[in-house]
């Protein structure tokens, strides 16, 4: 077998993150422990979430469902050092559908937020192992990757401009896919860990909705994220580390 590409560390010669994935816990699993780091020195990091994750608790109906995740997200969220958190409503838990609206609703943000760094999570069809990737993730992700060439171009939804007063922003430099199979970089974690263990216990309605009402939420967190960091540790330096694959944002068109 080729051997492994060897991974870089993650720049840091940035100040704003804007972070958009589809549901609630969806950084939690995947990069909140970067993000705690990021934010204890200093940075600036937001979330935007395309959904409230009505449709991921089962015993739960959608408007229960998506009140309990966006405040469990929220707490989630506080945990790790980010305090701005928005749901964009309008698209629904499991059926986001490709195409301009949600490109207009992500470069919207973009242009807003003025963010350096873009976050998602895997748009790729299979995670490691080669286990199937869900429609939603796959839509979002690929649409953040979009979205950071989108915003910078004036021609491009320049309805944004007029009505909505959004400037363009062509300041958006890489875009770090988290979780993702093909991962290129590098942020090493330490004091992050227990802030990442907590902000996914958060989601403890989720944990024991997914895993059954004996699920201890903290004790699965711990047990996932710190599974997590190990590996991604292995691949790297040794250390625990959240591993991104990192795409440089291309100049508007």
């Amino acid at each position: 077998m080729p051997a492994e590409p060897q991974l870089s560390p993650m720049p840091k010669d940035w100040q704003r993150a804007l972070a958009i994935v589809a549901h609630p816990d969806d950084l939690e699993y995947g990069a909140a422990a970067a993000i705690a780091e990021w934010t204890a020195a200093g940075r600036e990091v937001s979330y935007l979430l395309v959904t409230r994750g009505e449709a991921g608790i089962d015993g739960l109906a959608p408007k229960e469902a998506a009140a309990v995740r966006e405040t469990e997200q929220r707490a989630g969220a506080a945990v790790v050092g980010v305090h701005t958190v928005e749901f964009l409503g309008h698209h629904h838990d499991g059926v986001i559908e490709p195409g301009l609206a949600l490109r207009r609703d992500l470069s919207a943000a973009v242009r807003r937020h003025r963010p350096e760094l873009l976050l998602t999570l895997n748009h790729h069809d299979t995670w490691g192992g080669g286990h199937w990737n869900s429609p939603d993730h796959r839509v979002v992700g690929r649409a953040v990757l979009d979205a950071a060439g989108d915003a910078g171009n004036r021609w491009i939804f320049p309805e944004l401009a007029g009505a909505k007063g959004l400037a363009p922003w062509n300041g958006v430099r890489w875009v770090a896919v988290a979780g993702s199979p093909h991962p290129t970089h590098a942020a090493e974690v330490g004091p992050g860990i227990d802030r990442a263990v907590d902000s996914l216990a958060a989601h403890a309605t989720y944990i024991r909705g997914l895993r059954g009402a004996e699920q201890d939420p903290h004790a699965y967190a711990r047990t996932f994220i710190e599974q997590m960091l190990r590996t991604g540790g292995e691949r790297y330096r040794g250390r625990p580390a959240t591993l991104f694959q990192l795409f440089p944002a291309e100049a508007p068109a």
